[in-house]
């Protein structure tokens, strides 16, 4: 297995060890859960970075790289509508969101044609990677507003884009 792969996989390994530590609810575990956190964010970033340049893009880290990048957000946003800090409905926006690029992506794929990452799409993911790792700071309230307000712009407007600039892989649906 490659390197990038490797990282994929610890970074899938590391979102149970992340949630195991914020349900322990031991001082600091916020804290400790950041860090884990953080390092599964860093293991994306590297292993986009190593794929790329040294070739080693792959059907498994294609499938699996976005599938655990879901898997970490959704852990930590699930968390916070438990923990009273994020509503319900900003969570919901993600997921129809991710749902919906990703069937646009097998409508593509399904004609032969391959939708990668757009820009705003990796904006959308470092933005809300970073107001997530703001939110376990208990940030005051107008903080956590905003990053909602940020992770819901950003997700809403790289799924527009996305729709808008494939919106012909539709119309070629078999």
């Amino acid at each position: 297995m490659n390197t990038p792969n490797k990282l994929t996989m610890l970074r899938v390994i590391l979102i149970p060890a992340f949630l195991g530590v914020l349900y322990m609810r031991f001082p600091w575990s916020n804290y400790a859960a950041l860090a884990i956190f953080a390092l599964a964010g860093a293991t994306d970033f590297a292993d986009g970075y190593i794929a790329r340049r040294s070739g080693q893009v792959t059907d498994f880290g294609k499938f699996m790289d976005p599938l655990a990048d879901k898997a970490l957000v959704f852990a930590a946003m699930v968390w916070f509508v438990e923990m009273g800090v994020m509503p319900a409905w900003a969570v919901l926006i993600v997921i129809v969101r991710e749902f919906a690029v990703t069937a646009l992506r097998l409508i593509a794929a399904d004609n032969g044609r391959v939708i990668a990452a757009a820009r705003l799409g990796k904006i959308k993911t470092a933005s809300t990677m970073l107001c997530l790792a703001v939110m376990f700071f208990r940030v005051p309230a107008w903080c956590v507003h905003m990053c909602v307000a940020i992770i819901t712009t950003t997700t809403m407007v790289s799924g527009i884009e996305y729709f808008f600039k494939n919106r012909d892989a539709l119309s070629r649906a078999k």
